[in-house]
């Protein structure tokens, strides 16, 4: 009888730990410290500093982001991109996907003001940016170490500006929306003069997609409307359904 109640118990917990609201860390993208424009960057630029260069390995490689870069920048960056590459022009290849970084970069730190107050997606999508700016870094340090630890220091001020939840009450800091904007634009600036981008704006993402939009990230769990949360659920309803049986049964017996 106590072996029975126990595990009657048991599943009563988990059934509520399945019908309760799906927090922010349900979403998930990915490696924080990675990003995958950035990483497929790598492997391109890998292809094009070979010796001669590899254009029709480099133009695979690419292929393989391409969609993604459509879908939150429309089609013209990968456009262009794909047109270096066909011309074996390697500068001008390395200079669009350059580019092509600093506008992820953007869309990463943008999506943060459409939801400012959600600290742990915030924090992910900044990371993102920081790691695109990772690959972009060699280049800016090479010509202007200095610029590279401005930048640096302007991720650092922003990630300090969402502020921190804190845990149970303690270490709580409220988030600066103001000072994320300045710091926003003070990578923005430096990174548009230094690739030579003649804008940033917002205008490259379509509305409703990107990053920040919960419609777009990779869901490890959506709650009870996704059908497939339903099976653990229909599990232990049947299993407790059961165990209450079987309880009955003995008492009458």
């Amino acid at each position: 009888m106590k072996q029975s109640a126990f595990i009657s118990a048991l599943f009563v917990c988990l059934l509520m730990f399945t019908l309760a609201p799906v927090p922010a860390w349900a979403y998930s993208y990915g490696n924080p410290n990675e990003e995958a424009v950035a990483e497929n960057y790598k492997q391109v630029a890998a292809k094009l500093n070979q010796d001669p260069p590899d254009y029709s390995g480099a133009i695979q490689v690419f292929q393989s982001i391409k969609g993604e870069l459509d879908m939150h920048m429309g089609p013209e960056p990968a456009k262009v991109m794909i047109q270096a590459l066909e011309d074996k022009d390697k500068e001008a290849a390395l200079k669009a996907y350059h580019q092509v970084l600093v506008l992820n970069i953007a869309r990463r730190m943008e999506s943060v003001e459409k939801d400012f107050k959600n600290y742990e997606q915030n924090k992910l999508l900044l990371a993102k940016a920081r790691a695109t700016y990772e690959a972009l870094s060699p280049i800016v340090k090479e010509k202007n170490q200095a610029l590279d630890q401005k930048v640096r220091a302007a991720f650092d001020e922003a990630l300090a500006s969402l502020g921190n939840p804190g845990l149970f009450g303690v270490g709580i800091k409220e988030p600066d929306q103001a000072k994320y904007k300045e710091k926003k634009e003070e990578i923005y600036k430096t990174l548009q003069d230094k690739f030579q981008l003649k804008d940033i704006e917002v205008g490259h993402f379509k509305p409703g997609e990107g990053p920040g939009n919960t419609a777009n990230a990779k869901k490890t769990s959506t709650g009870i409307s996704d059908l497939k949360n339903w099976v653990p659920l229909a599990v232990i309803v049947i299993v407790l359904g059961f165990i209450i049986f079987r309880t009955m049964r003995k008492r009458r017996g």
